[in-house]
């Protein structure tokens, strides 16, 4: 059959069973966009507040569902405004598919109105990316966007049409949804040889990142931990993975991270590393890393092996299978002793309660027990995401969700919307700063003209707390620009809005106003106010070894 290109978008969305899509009209898209409206009753769409917040609202859907978020923007600024939330899901190994017009073909290169090389521009953030130069091309490059979203490691692909091809005509012939095998084991040394280290280890660590929740690695990790009597530590990606209380957790790794997990490491004999990187929030001083160690990494990307941290064994291949094969090698084991050893590394850091403004672990204790075990909790950046991640309760990998690898602040709005669309929770839980809060406010408007029932719980310090607090401790306390002085009244501007505002000094507040937004079903704002001098401990310094930890 004949079809447009607008057409031909539709389809090929519908045959990757795309149903929902995030975006912003402009221009060189009007084609597309007046095909979705013809078929607004398979496709909805969702148009944010800015681009950005669509990008990360696409990104959230990714996360929260499992699925590929789609966004879509027009050329020039729509497109370059998606390019912070395209780099966000390329650095957190998150499906992605962006489309973006162009200008017509004739037009570029002539510094045309709203023309920019988007192609160039996000080369360095996508895993791939295509510019359409004829119509013939146009469906098999989006089935192929498609493809290499979700193949091995995922990530974002962009898609960028000029408009004339959104107009042109073509044959159309319908292809099914294409399947990606996993590829088990592509290359590495002997897992016989692995598993016979493992077996004979003292005491051996299991260290996993966020590609575990990828390759749905959690249950065989969990079975290798019970059969083999190994302690686990893992990065903020892969919190959730394993249950906050389970014994054998010792919590995330790294700069804020347990001080148990961070000693287990250092004094570890073996450490197996799975779906993991190796960042520099992790291994700190890389060339010490885990030194007493024979360290062994499991990743599906060859390009991370020995990147970061020089490692004596490999495999590459799918963190899953690769393990499945690796459990039946692995003996049933006692580390009692080394357990023992562990619990005398645990450290609980004090904090008080009480007086006139609320302390983090009080908010995310009662938001913990007041959300409970499906609670879906989505962060921005900064102290109120390392509380997040050090006092939540969560239990699923999929019901947190923050911005681990570029460390997007005005992240967590976006994605909240776009993980409450994805997975239909009757909440979901945006946990922010009054720094990253002010970025993308604005997507209060969103949450509210579709009734998105995200409930924004914003730590109010009156400052850029993380900054704030690397300056307190290494700048001499003097405060440049960490400190701005905002007015802002968020009950009045959310109600502004068209959202409910509640501002809290105690946690009898809280959890008042916490219980109201909750019945009220829709888009709140809740305002906690939190001492500026708070800071997020035990910390590392940047370049730092567990010698350096900081406890008070």
């Amino acid at each position: 059959m004949k079809l447009n290109g607008s057409e031909i978008v539709v389809k090929v969305l519908l045959e990757n069973e795309v149903d929902t899509i995030f975006g912003y009209p402009g221009g060189c898209v009007l084609n597309i966009y007046d095909e979705l409206y013809k078929n607004q009753d398979k496709i909805t769409h969702y148009i944010t507040a800015h681009e950005q917040g669509a990008s990360h609202a696409a990104d959230g859907y990714a996360r929260a569902t499992g699925k590929t978020g789609v966004v879509i923007a027009t050329s020039g600024p729509g497109a370059t405004n998606l390019v912070t939330g395209i780099a966000t899901a390329y650095m957190d190994s998150v499906p992605m598919v962006a489309i973006t017009g162009n200008v017509g073909s004739s037009l570029i290169g002539r510094d045309s109105f709203q023309e920019v090389y988007i192609a160039g521009i996000t080369m360095p953030i996508t895993k791939h990316n295509f510019v359409v130069r004829k119509i013939e091309d146009l469906a098999d490059t989006l089935r192929q966007a498609f493809k290499i979203a979700i193949s091995g490691r995922p990530g974002p692909v962009l898609v960028d049409i000029p408009k004339d091809i959104t107009a042109a005509i073509t044959e159309y012939e319908p292809k099914p949804k294409q399947t990606v095998e996993k590829k088990s084991f592509i290359d590495g040394d002997n897992l016989a040889e692995i598993a016979d280290i493992i077996n004979k280890a003292k005491k051996p660590v299991i260290f996993f990142g966020g590609g575990v929740k990828n390759s749905n690695a959690g249950e065989i990790i969990k079975k290798i931990i019970g059969k083999a009597n190994i302690p686990a530590t893992h990065t903020i990606m892969a919190s959730g993975i394993l249950r906050y209380d389970m014994p054998e957790n010792l919590g995330f790794l790294g700069m804020h991270g347990s001080v148990a997990a961070n000693k287990a490491v250092n004094d570890a004999d073996v450490v197996i590393t799975i779906a993991s990187r190796f960042s520099d929030r992790v291994a700190l001083a890389p060339d010490k890393f885990a030194k007493k160690a024979t360290l062994i990494h499991i990743d599906i990307d060859q390009s991370e092996i020995d990147k970061n941290v020089k490692t004596d064994y490999h495999v590459i291949g799918d963190a899953e299978t690769v393990l499945g094969q690796l459990e039946t090698l692995i003996e049933e084991n006692n580390h009692d002793d080394w357990f023992s050893e562990i619990n005398s590394f645990r450290r609980d850091i004090p904090y008080s309660t009480g007086g006139d403004k609320l302390h983090p672990k009080e908010i995310m204790d009662i938001l913990s027990e007041t959300a409970g075990e499906e609670g879906l909790f989505v962060t921005d950046v900064g102290q109120h995401q390392m509380w997040a991640a050090q006092y939540l309760h969560h239990v699923k990998a999929e019901n947190f969700l923050t911005s681990g690898g570029l460390g997007t602040m005005g992240y967590g709005y976006g994605a909240a919307i776009g993980a409450q669309i994805g997975t239909g929770r009757s909440h979901v839980f945006h946990i922010t700063g009054d720094g990253s809060f002010h970025m993308n406010m604005n997507e209060a408007c969103t949450a509210v003209s579709y009734n998105v029932p995200v409930i924004s719980i914003c730590l109010n310090n009156e400052a850029l707390g993380m900054v704030r607090q690397w300056q307190t401790s290494f700048y001499g306390k003097r405060y440049s620009s960490s400190e701005p002085d905002r007015k802002t009244n968020y009950v009045k501007v959310a109600e502004g809005f068209g959202a409910k505002g509640y501002s809290c000094r105690t946690a009898e507040e809280f959890k008042a106003a916490l219980d109201d937004a909750m019945k009220s079903g829709g888009p709140a704002w809740i305002e906690c106010i939190v001492d500026r001098e708070e800071r997020v401990l035990p910390m590392i310094p940047g370049g730092g070894t567990v010698e350096d930890i900081i406890y008070e």
